[in-house]
């Protein structure tokens, strides 16, 4: 296993200046939703690594890291070069890098398990090194892990659920050597832990970014293991499960871990995207069951709100917005929505008043988009969750990458995951081999 740097306490503050200064400093690639606290890469990705479903009775069956060869004068562009299986399905959902950019953890939902991969010893081979087994008994209860979220010397694991399969989440911390660290419960009105509740406090959890510079923390919610391991067709139709879905977003006082007040985003809010311009106090999220955009910002007092501010297509049809990528100049927000498998883009300049001026089908279903940090190359894939991707011929599942100019979308290349025998492609992530040379 790679030597993985540890952080001090006491070098937080420091920490955070380092980050916002790599975050202000030119770059011509990486993703623009990661953390800013992570190692940038200052020149094109070379790899897309791509955290992948498996299906039983399509190549090995198991979850598997795909690492997708992405320079363009390789021989092997635009395909497949390695797959890093775990052994079994387990969900496989989101993850996200270290600090210092040398692993990988990736989650899954149905069992809790995360799995650490080095990914910098060898970057087009990434190599599974620890699997952390334990979440649920060394957490305190939490469950679903989604993800994770590089903190400095530390990763951050928002839960969807807990042991008992309702909706009640948590945010975990463990250190970089996957050492289990603390606990951190989302408030709920029966315990809302000091957070001022605008309508109600659910409890639940999914995504979770931090802004350094005002010491906040932002967590969305969805729902509970009893709902997003059904089958959605059964899901849709039961109105009392329909009932148990995340309709809050809290504000953290980061530094404290200390949840300070929750806003009422009815709807589903998911993933959250905060802008990166050094006066910009504010984030995007969309809600997934009613179609909207929604603005979260702080006002001249500190104070923190949020609101619906556009609509996502036509929201009666439930387009269902899974994932959304703002650009690094916060000017441009691309849309993705699962059920018609369409990405909008829509100018959001002015954040108050957002305004589509691109849509593109990309397949039948969509779900995650990457955008490079120059706003050049935009990378899709297409699968939601295992019981909730269509059926049929509808069941595409590609890796699909393109060029942005700005005014319309260019294919660059396809994979077809079903018939390359991988799997169902879930969360993406970019690789470049001169992070790790001496």
């Amino acid at each position: 296993m790679a030597r993985i740097r540890a952080w001090p306490p006491g070098r937080l503050a420091l920490a955070c200046c380092a980050a916002w200064m790599l975050v202000t400093e030119p770059a011509r690639a990486d993703e623009t939703c990661q953390s800013p606290y992570m190692a940038k890469i200052t020149g094109l990705e070379d790899f897309v690594y791509v955290w992948t479903l498996g299906v039983e009775g399509l190549g090995d069956g198991s979850d598997k890291l795909v690492t997708v060869d992405a320079r363009e004068a390789s021989p092997t562009f635009g395909k497949p070069i390695h797959a890093a299986s775990v052994g079994g399905r387990h969900e496989a959902h989101h993850g996200g890098f270290t600090d210092d950019r040398r692993q990988f953890w990736a989650a899954g939902l149905s069992d809790s398990r995360i799995f650490i991969f080095d990914v910098a010893s060898e970057p087009a081979k990434p190599r599974l090194v620890k699997v952390i087994d334990d979440f649920v008994e060394r957490s305190g209860g939490a469950a679903g892990p989604h993800g994770a979220y590089a903190l400095p010397g530390r990763m951050l694991i928002p839960s969807l659920s807990n042991r008992d399969g309702t909706g009640r989440a948590a945010l975990v911390e463990y250190s970089n050597e996957g050492d289990y660290v603390a606990t951190h419960w989302l408030p709920t009105e029966a315990a809302p832990n000091g957070a001022r509740i605008e309508a109600t406090a659910d409890g639940y959890g999914y995504d979770a970014r931090v802004l350094p510079r005002r010491n906040v923390m932002l967590t969305s919610s969805f729902t509970g293991r009893e709902n997003y391991m059904r089958p959605l067709g059964d899901l849709m139709k039961d109105g009392e499960a329909m009932k148990r879905f995340g309709q809050t977003m809290v504000v953290w006082d980061f530094h404290a871990r200390q949840p300070r007040t929750v806003l009422s985003v009815p709807g589903v809010p998911l993933e959250i995207r905060w802008a990166w311009g050094p006066q910009h106090t504010y984030a995007f999220t969309s809600t997934a069951l009613t179609a909207k955009l929604w603005l979260v910002r702080e006002d001249a007092h500190g104070a923190w709100s949020a609101k619906p501010v556009a609509d996502i297509g036509d929201p009666s049809t439930l387009p269902v917005p899974v994932d959304i990528s703002l650009s690094a100049d916060d000017r441009t927000l691309f849309v993705d929505t699962f059920m018609d498998g369409t990405t909008r883009v829509f100018d959001v300049s002015d954040p108050d008043r957002p305004r589509q001026i691109y849509e593109k089908k990309i397949g039948a279903q969509l779900n995650m988009v990457s955008q490079s940090w120059d706003g050049k190359r935009i990378y899709y894939t297409s699968s939601l969750l295992a019981n909730w991707d269509k059926t049929g011929v509808e069941n595409e599942q590609f890796l699909k990458a393109y060029t942005w100019n700005g005014r319309e979308l260019a294919a660059r290349f396809a994979i077809d995951f079903t018939a390359e025998r991988l799997g169902r492609p879930h969360m993406m992530a970019f690789g470049a081999a001169a992070l790790y040379a001496p």
